[in-house]
């Protein structure tokens, strides 16, 4: 195929294998956790960062990442407290961080091209800085996964276990929230804060459809998440659509499908 041969579209096919892997892993712990909201508002919060960064002149992903952090922590935080509901929480980070993004925004000299690419995603223009902050992220990641994998089960399935037996619950979520808001903003530029939590449950919900296996469901996931990636990245191309909403379209068409197997199979 022709398309093979423009580095853009090398840079995408990279850049997809290496998200399907990160989001197999840590939105299998999402799913499991059931943190989706959660992840729905670091998400959304990581606008603030973005427009932060337009109005300071730094890269955008540099403070959209240190912001989603920090906003994943608080919400973590704040979510332990009596005083203070886990929804109240994310609600808090989440308009704080879309309000302070679209002031900081408007407040930039200058007009901000690439706005829609952070909202909505475009695979095709991911560079290599992109790629080498998703394989950096990938390798972390399948180390920390590996070395923990037991603990972090123990962490998914029944907290006041892993508790009773003397592991460091809270640091190890800390840890995981850490990894989520990397992960959120590592994607951003494939599928938009719009629908990056898609990429990281779609793949996952598929994948539950066949196993109940934490092991498995993050094989399944990254494999499903990669076809989904794939064909969302041939219609995005071939029909001149954004990626982000192709890829998450496929993915879902990909759920659909398997759900109707399932059922008939059943």
């Amino acid at each position: 195929m022709d398309l093979l041969h423009y580095t853009f579209f090398q840079h995408a096919l990279l850049g997809s294998l290496l998200a399907s892997i990160v989001c197999g892993m840590v939105g299998t712990y999402i799913v499991t956790r059931r943190l989706v909201f959660i992840s729905g508002g670091i998400t959304h919060a990581s606008f603030g960062g973005i427009g932060l960064g337009l109005y300071a002149g730094i890269s955008p992903i540099f403070s959209a990442a240190l912001f989603s952090v920090l906003s994943a922590f608080g919400i973590e935080w704040l979510s332990k407290r009596r005083d203070m509901r886990e929804d109240s929480a994310i609600a808090v980070f989440w308009t704080f961080g879309m309000a302070l993004g679209i002031i900081f925004t408007f407040l930039s000299a200058g007009f901000a091209p690439d706005l829609s690419a952070f909202l909505f995603g475009n695979i095709l223009t991911i560079t290599r800085t992109d790629i080498g902050m998703l394989f950096l992220l990938a390798v972390i990641l399948s180390l920390f996964f590996i070395c923990f994998l037991k603990t972090i089960l123990y962490i998914a399935f029944d907290r006041e276990f892993a508790r009773s037996r003397g592991l460091p619950v809270t640091l190890l979520e800390y840890v995981m929230m850490l990894f989520i808001a990397l992960t959120i903003v590592a994607c951003l530029r494939m599928v938009g804060i719009v629908l990056v939590i898609s990429l990281l449950t779609v793949p996952q919900m598929t994948a539950n459809l066949f196993t109940y296996s934490f092991k498995k469901i993050i094989w399944l996931s990254i494999g499903i998440g990669y076809i989904g990636c794939l064909g969302g990245l041939f219609i995005s191309y071939y029909l001149n659509v954004p990626s982000g909403a192709s890829i998450i379209f496929f993915s879902i068409l990909i759920y659909g499908v398997c759900k109707l197997i399932k059922t008939l199979a059943g």
